[in-house]
């Protein structure tokens, strides 16, 4: 195992070193947790944890980051490697195809390093098994030969870390959720926390930004680092197009509604949902796989990417039958209540 070729890794993981893992100009990636805007519970922790685990020489506990998508659990795996200053290994659940491809990973890790998987409820059962002896021990069992005559070996490995990201939490097994001593959730970021991040990134990509253009941005970012910096930057363009260049508060508007994106966030998708559910089913409730059918998205797209939001913003409900919309939301949308649905009278 230890002896994989260098373009086998390579094919399910990206390997850096910190001192090679300067960001480029322009990258809008925090490095440390002094750069870090937002979630000061989880923040809070992690700096304890580590603190502690450098204090005793020791390998940082296997962390495991859920939460909706673009709200920084990637992030966090750049930073815990840069704070611990070890080296990081990146890739994901997908991608690790077979118990040898995570083998060939783990064995050339070097000692203290972060092995960060993305997605990591998506690993098959064959390969989550061979994670439990090395979270727990750092060791691999590896069966030579079949049958009668087959042996079991175990092979060290060098002490690490492993960092798992997940926006299913529910879907992973017991087993391996229980090997995780450090168990964070990221939730959505306040408006004050977007607006700081938005001016950060304004002023690495030179975004002349006022604060009330920032307001603006932040308000219908849906709370998602991830958006926010990707409307700066279509917003930017706009500035850039039809206006002064300037990002004030009328042309971060104008150009939210060319991208058709509400007060509150949402985009077409978001709407075509909403609708759907009204539309064609009364309000619901409606099954996941019918509502993605319906709006032409993949369900773990509707149920992972869309759904945590609009249930944030109390405009989805997921029940028993399923998806259901609410009264505020066909305020917003400025739909009558379905007929058929008392719950709107």
């Amino acid at each position: 195992m230890g002896n994989a070729s260098h373009a086998e890794i390579e094919r399910v993981v990206t390997g850096r070193r910190r001192e090679e893992d300067r960001p480029l100009e322009g990258s809008l990636r925090p490095r440390l947790f002094a750069e870090f805007t937002g979630q000061p519970q989880v923040i809070e922790k992690l700096s304890v944890f580590i603190e502690a685990a450098r204090q005793r020489d020791e390998p940082l506990d296997h962390v495991l980051l859920s939460g909706p998508p673009g709200l920084g659990k990637t992030t966090l795996a750049h930073i815990i490697s840069n704070e611990l200053q070890v080296g990081l290994r990146v890739t994901s659940g997908p991608a690790i195809e077979r118990p040898g491809d995570l083998a060939a990973i783990l064995t050339n890790l070097a000692d203290r390093d972060v092995l960060f998987i993305d997605e990591i409820h998506r690993l098959s059962r064959t390969v989550e098994e061979i994670l439990y002896p090395a979270m727990e021990d750092y060791a691999l069992d590896i069966i030579l030969g079949k049958g009668p005559s087959a042996k079991s070996i175990r092979l060290d490995l060098p002490r690490f870390t492993l960092i798992g990201a997940t926006t299913r939490a529910g879907l992973l097994t017991s087993p391996l959720r229980d090997r995780f001593g450090v168990v964070s959730r990221l939730d959505y970021y306040s408006t004050g926390d977007i607006e700081k991040i938005v001016h950060r990134a304004a002023g690495i990509l030179r975004v002349d930004l006022d604060p009330e253009g920032a307001k603006e941005l932040a308000r219908r970012a849906r709370g998602t680092p991830r958006v926010a910096n990707r409307l700066l930057k279509r917003v930017r363009d706009y500035a850039q197009v039809r206006a002064d260049g300037v990002v004030t508060r009328e042309v971060a508007s104008l150009a939210l509604e060319m991208l058709e994106i509400d007060v509150l966030g949402l985009d077409q998708v978001d709407r075509r949902i909403l609708r759907t559910i009204v539309e064609m089913f009364g309000g619901g409730p409606v099954g996941l796989d019918t509502l993605a059918a319906a709006v032409g998205e993949e369900p773990e797209t509707v149920e992972d990417v869309y759904e945590p939001y609009l249930m944030q913003t109390g405009f989805l409900q997921r029940t028993l039958r399923g998806r259901t919309v609410t009264a505020a939301a066909l305020r917003h949308l400025g739909l009558s209540a379905p007929e058929s649905r008392a719950l709107f009278a």
